[in-house]
């Protein structure tokens, strides 16, 4: 909910093609799933995959959703990356496009996205996640909420405890909570730097996926239309 009432979706909304770049920078998180199962079972597999979503609670969720054993390595390793993002993708960004391609600029179209919209996209992404993946509401639907308290424009007070307080003492909260899962035997074992290894592939491939998408639309745009790769990371 803290990080939904920090969102604001307005760029997006107005150029909702930039989802498409989403998808693509997913890429490492299948990639992570196809390498992770030939050590882990499924459900593990899957769990470590998800660190490539760049994104702490949702990690958690899927592993605990999951049964996996390795829960508290992949929330340090999902953190730990989350953190390293400024120094782990800049050498990847550079290693997959050129110096030219970087310097791409791209004309910003600035516009206005109404009120209304901004309200009801919570509201329909919360339904629309219900009806294809239930069990997806309890991590959504709390991302849209706090994204509609943002966007109501009634409850400014609400929507800045959510952002600050409320945010910082559920990562202290969920810290301390899932450390007290972190034992000793489980923790310190090879499997543990094997789940760092592969959250690092995970993430390193996410850039790669969305860089190459932008770089493969590029072939088709015309040279005013072309986009800066880096958008994909």
């Amino acid at each position: 909910m803290g990080i939904g009432a920090m969102i604001d979706f307005g760029p997006l909304l107005k150029n909702p093609w930039l989802m498409l770049f989403g998808a693509a920078a997913q890429f490492g998180i299948f990639f992570t799933f196809f390498v992770a199962s030939f050590f882990f079972d499924i459900n593990d597999a899957a769990s470590i995959a998800i660190i490539g979503a760049a994104d702490g609670p949702t990690s958690i969720f899927v592993a605990n959703e999951l049964g996996s054993k390795y829960i508290g390595a992949i929330m340090v390793a999902a953190y730990s990356y989350m953190a390293l993002v400024p120094i782990v993708q800049p050498p990847v960004i550079k290693a997959v496009t050129t110096k030219k391609e970087r310097l791409i600029r791209m004309k910003y179209n600035p516009g206005e996205v109404s009120k209304t919209t901004k309200i009801l996209f919570p509201i329909v992404v919360t339904v629309i996640a219900g009806l294809v993946a239930p069990k997806s509401v309890a991590l959504v639907g709390f991302l849209m909420f706090g994204n509609l308290i943002r966007e109501c424009g009634v409850l400014n007070n609400l929507s800045e405890t959510a952002q600050n307080s409320f945010a910082n003492i559920i990562t202290i909260l969920l810290g301390i909570t899932v450390a007290g899962q972190m034992h000793y035997e489980e923790f310190v074992k090879p499997a543990t730097l094997l789940i760092l290894g592969l959250g690092l592939v995970a993430f390193v491939f996410d850039t790669i996926g969305g860089v190459l998408f932008a770089k493969f639309l590029n072939l088709f745009l015309p040279k005013e239309k072309k986009i800066n790769p880096m958008i994909g990371a």
